[in-house]
């Protein structure tokens, strides 16, 4: 919390020495590997701002793969390759979903690059967020876990059921809350309970394994889109309605679930209180004041 002290006091040269003052920036970086990637992260960065904890993003791309829907001279201008950022730490880490989920892991192009990312995160981050198809790759590479086709798209806001709400993580959080989900694939409950490494934190009756968790929060699978903007599906059905004739509307998520009337909001503060508890809880009050020492 920040203080205004009187000048000279002479504490103030006393807790210097403890570092009490010298908070630094925490550095977060983001591999954004989603088409939209401008509305990625204006989704993100809504997120993250509801922290009273300075922080700065770093947005990473790829070499191996280029994005066909930014303009190059965005991505020029506010990415750094994998390559010239493998040698810093980092705080915290967000890994987003990709347009990839129906191809085999190892058919994806970026593959070999990403899985580097993945293992270099596990020295160079405090906590990493891994999101939807990235949480799909995270469990697959870190722990073996397989992803399996649905037969009809997950595409709606359902219900989640925190497991230990005393986790940090769900401070302030209700008995349920809301997220969005849109993929093709799925996460099976019984592989995440097999697995010693991996805690099951959050699901659904409905859209199934939703949080896990693992190595003490330095890592969390998010099998939805807590970040979603109120409109993302609503343009995603839109879109996708004018390609196939089989596309159905989101469940749960126009009033009445009638695609004729605005979508309902009823996720936002959850993910509000996720994302701030993340910072707080599992980079700020974990990671090391010398950021180097990460390990």
């Amino acid at each position: 919390m920040p203080l205004r002290l009187p000048d000279r006091l002479p504490a103030i040269d006393l807790l210097k020495q403890e570092n009490i003052f010298d908070i630094r920036p925490l550095r977060i970086a983001i591999l954004n590997l989603m088409p939209l990637k401008i509305t990625t992260e204006t989704d993100l960065i809504r997120l993250l701002s509801n922290t009273p904890l300075q922080l700065e993003i770093s947005f990473m791309k790829l070499q191996s793969h280029t994005p066909k829907n930014t303009p190059i001279e965005h991505m020029m201008m506010f990415y750094r390759d994998f390559a010239e950022m493998r040698h810093e730490k980092y705080d915290g880490m967000i890994v987003t979903g990709a347009p990839v989920e129906q191809l085999e892991f190892e058919e994806v192009s970026y593959w070999n690059e990403i899985t580097d990312i993945f293992e270099w995160a596990k020295t160079h981050v405090t906590s990493t967020l891994y999101i939807c198809w990235a949480a799909q790759a995270g469990l697959y590479y870190h722990y073996g876990v397989p992803k399996y086709p649905l037969p009809m798209k997950m595409f709606g806001i359902f219900p989640q059921k925190p497991l230990d709400p005393r986790l940090p993580i769900f401070r302030g959080f209700d008995d349920e809350f809301m997220m969005p989900h849109s993929r093709h694939t799925e996460i099976h409950r019984e592989d995440i309970l097999a697995n010693p490494e991996l805690t099951l934190i959050a699901e659904s009756e409905d859209s199934g394994v939703s949080i896990v968790m693992a190595r003490g929060g330095r890592e969390f699978f998010i099998t939805g889109h807590l970040e979603y903007a109120p409109n993302t599906l609503d343009n995603e059905y839109k879109r996708d309605k004018d390609i196939r004739k089989d596309v159905a509307p989101p469940l749960h998520y126009y009033k009445n679930d009638n695609p004729n009337n605005p979508p309902m909001v009823t996720w936002r503060s959850h993910a509000n209180l996720f994302y701030t508890n993340w910072v707080n809880y599992y980079v700020y009050q974990e990671t090391p004041y010398n950021i180097d020492d990460i390990t």
